[in-house]
Formats: C-alpha cells, sequence, structure tokens
C-alpha cells in the first residue's frame, strides 16, 4: 500500500484538474500537461475549464509543469488525456500512447500508472503497457504497475462532483486493484472494484453509449412527432409520470464523451466481427439533427413571412452544454455552418464559450449581449443559465416588435421556456 503517495496528474483538462486539485489537498501533487500556455494560465491562477474555478485554484497546492522530467518524482502517476475520434470516426489513440511514450520515458521503478482515458476495452493492456515497457525499459508487472480507472465527471454538472460519483478501478492483479482503490480512497468514498481492466474500460464505453442510444429514440421521435403536429415535449412530460420512465430528452448530442464513446464501442466491435448495428444507427440519428433542426428553422420563417436573407438571426449558445466552456464536438456549431450555406447572417452569442478559441477554431465571433436588441430570430441552442432566468420584458428586449403574419420566431432547442407563455408575447414559438 502507497502510504503519502507523491501523485502526478498527466493532463490538467476536465478531468485531470479535479483530481489535482482534491488530491492536492490530501498530498504532494505534480500538474503535468505539454501544453505550455495552459500551465501559464494555471500558474496565474486561472482556471480555463471553469471546473475548479479561479478561487478553487487558490485553494490547491498543485506543482504545475510542462517539463516531462518532473514525473520522475512521482510515484502513483494518473493519465487523463482526451481520446478524440478521427474524421472517419475511427479511434485517434495518439494522445494516450504519446502520453505512455512520455510517463515510460520518466517513469521510476515501482510507480503504479493509471489510466482514465476512455478507450475500448483491451487498450491499456495491449497498447499503452507495451509503450510504457519500450520508452522505460521497464517489465510491467514487475518493475511498475498497471491500472484503469474511467472517468465520470461531467463537464459544468454542479450536483455529480468528483467527490460524490461512483469511482470504478481496476488493476492487473488483485494486489495493484487494492493498492489503486487505497489512494482514490483519499478523496472518493464510494469506490467500485471491477474484476479486470477490460470490465472497466467497456464500462465506461457503455454508460455513454446507452445514453446516446436513449437519446437517438427521442430524436427519432421528436421528428415524427413534429410532422404529426404533436407537441414532443408535452409527450414525455406525460409519458415521465410513470415511474420507470428514463427521463431522456431529445437534442442535440455533442460534447466529448456521449458525441464520442460509441464509436469507440463500434470500432472494437467491427474488429471482433461483432455487431453494432443499433449503435451505428443511433450515432447517424444523433449526428443528423443539426441538419433537422436548421432545416426547421428555414421553414418556420418563411411559415412566418419573413425576408430571411434580411432577418437578424441569432443563436444563443454554442458550447456543448450548459453552463460550460467546453466546445468540444459542438453540434451548435453544424446548425450554423448549414444556415450560413443559405447565405444567411448569423450571429452568435454565448456568455461562457472563449471568444478567442471560437475565432481561432470555428471562424466564428461571438458578438456582445447588449448588441442584440432587433432580433427577427432567436435560436436558443443551450440552456445556459443566463438565458432560463430571462423575464418577458428581457426577453421582449432582444427582439424587434412583433406583428401578425411577421412574428419573431423563437427556435427553442432545449424547450427552457413555455410554449403559452411564448406566444402570449407575441412570439411564433417552436421546441424540439
Amino acid at each position: 500500500m502507497l502510504k503519502n503517495p507523491k501523485i502526478a496528474l498527466v493532463g490538467l483538462g476536465y478531468v485531470g484538474l479535479p483530481l489535482a486539485a482534491a488530491f492536492s489537498k490530501k498530498t504532494t501533487v505534480i500538474g503535468y500537461d505539454i501544453s505550455s500556455a495552459k500551465i501559464d494560465l494555471l500558474r496565474s491562477g486561472i482556471d480555463p475549464t471553469d471546473e475548479i474555478g479561479n478561487d478553487g485554484l487558490k485553494e490547491c497546492n498543485i506543482a504545475y509543469t510542462n517539463n516531462a522530467a518532473d514525473l520522475k518524482a512521482a510515484d502513483f502517476i494518473i493519465v487523463a488525456v482526451p481520446t478524440p475520434i478521427n474524421k472517419d470516426n475511427s479511434p485517434d489513440l495518439q494522445p494516450v500512447l504519446e502520453a505512455s511514450r512520455i510517463v515510460g520515458e520518466n517513469i521510476s521503478s515501482g510507480t503504479t500508472v493509471v489510466f482514465e482515458s476512455t478507450v475500448y476495452p483491451g487498450v491499456t493492456e495491449e497498447l499503452c503497457v507495451p509503450q510504457l515497457e519500450r520508452s522505460s525499459h521497464k517489465k510491467c508487472g514487475q518493475d511498475f504497475f498497471i491500472g484503469y480507472s474511467p472517468e465520470r465527471i461531467n463537464p459544468g454538472d454542479k450536483v455529480h462532483r468528483l467527490q460524490n460519483i461512483v469511482k470504478i478501478v481496476s488493476g492487473s492483479n488483485d494486489q495493484v486493484r487494492k493498492n489503486i482503490k487505497d489512494v482514490y480512497s483519499m478523496i472518493i468514498n464510494n469506490i467500485y472494484e471491477a474484476e479486470n481492466i477490460k470490465v472497466a474500460e467497456a464500462a465506461k464505453l457503455i454508460e455513454n453509449t446507452q445514453r446516446d442510444i436513449n437519446i437517438a429514440f427521442l430524436n427519432e421521435v421528436a421528428i415524427a412527432f413534429n410532422k404529426i403536429g404533436i407537441s414532443t415535449k408535452a409527450v414525455i412530460d406525460a409519458m415521465d409520470t410513470k415511474w420507470n420512465a428514463l427521463g431522456f430528452r431529445p437534442g442535440l448530442v455533442g460534447g466529448h464523451c456521449i458525441g464520442v464513446d460509441p464509436y469507440y464501442f463500434v470500432y472494437k466491435s467491427s474488429v471482433d466481427h461483432a455487431n453494432a448495428e443499433l449503435v451505428t444507427l443511433a450515432r447517424k440519428i444523433n449526428n443528423d439533427m443539426s441538419n433537422f433542426v436548421a432545416e426547421t428553422i428555414i421553414r418556420r420563417l418563411i411559415e412566418e413571412k419573413h425576408a430571411i436573407k434580411n432577418d437578424k438571426i441569432y443563436v444563443m449558445g454554442l458550447t456543448f452544454k450548459e453552463n460550460c466552456p467546453d466546445m468540444r464536438n459542438s453540434r451548435v456549431v453544424d446548425i450554423v455552418k448549414q444556415l450560413e450555406s443559405y447565405n444567411i447572417d448569423i450571429k452568435v452569442f454565448d456568455p461562457c464559450a472563449d471568444k478567442e478559441y471560437v475565432k481561432n477554431t470555428y471562424g466564428l465571433d461571438i458578438i456582445n449581449y447588449a448588441d442584440i436588441d432587433d432580433a427577427d430570430c432567436l435560436i436558443f441552442a443551450v440552456a445556459h443559465k443566463e438565458f432560463t432566468k430571462l423575464s418577458d420584458s428581457e426577453l421582449k428586449a432582444l427582439t424587434k416588435n412583433s406583428f401578425p403574419g411577421n412574428k419573431t420566431v423563437i427556435i427553442d432547442v432545449k424547450n427552457i421556456f413555455e410554449k403559452k407563455r411564448m406566444e402570449k408575447m407575441g412570439f411564433a414559438y417552436w421546441g424540439l
């Protein structure tokens, strides 16, 4: 058992930084990231993820570094780097393999390495371990030890936090798993021991894939009900009165987990000649929702007799989910690009997204909230708290005066407003 372990976090993003912060209150922590810009921000007390917050960082004692040699001082290393997908939707394992190389070159004998990056079953033992051995010239199980503990942090969620989410741990043998459990028990009370590493890897994939499938079902329902002329929200509200309703809602599926992890499952299934038709179909349905929303916006504007190319159209919210700055795999961007393909002038506002990042990555300018006072159409794509709290007068102040036959159109992708309230205010309202 490791007593007073010196812990190193490799990757200081939405997963690594909260872990580093929590462990720093219990033991010595090294925070390593390849991005010198991120290290500079963290050293200056700025949290680019907003998971800990600038005030929260002040309470942490983390040795931030982009010098990999500093990892040699650690006897417990947690790898929390992204595992994205390639353009063909195949797994992009380069970040986790590069992290394995860096760790291997700087690992001390007796160190335990735990991977938290989401991967398909087999990656840790069949790809990461060999890379660690090659770059370290050490033997796993003899000179260093290995484990896997899938990350479950929900960016922007202020209720389900690191400390109260059940933590899955696994190791290359029973003793290693126990040691890993002991270390995580320093900051987390509820820990579940998976029987082996592959089970832990698979659990992470499946928990996100099942969400993707359920949302896809309701997205398909929403498309059908939209054509039938029934309110999807009204139907789901009625359905949810039953005790075993699952509580899912239709919507845009982006982000780094639900919009990505199923592809790892599909890939592994295809390699092993297994069937993943349902998962593949769910991915297609969810990816197509941005096109459906964009087409619905055009149709609703036409129905309200708008001169679309002259309209002032604003997209409210650009991040992949509410109340966080995370732009990874945001499907709202797809809606904007689809509308721009019709030569429509679209303006975007988001209170959470980093303006410089959005400009450099997507070529979009985030305007100031004060500049919105003449909207012909407001597209609420993300349920940021700034939007959910809008009063009638504040909402009216964003728009032109509506008149019969040419009403201001409210597109409510997240159903944050009541339809009757919007219609009473004189808006043409549509909710997904």
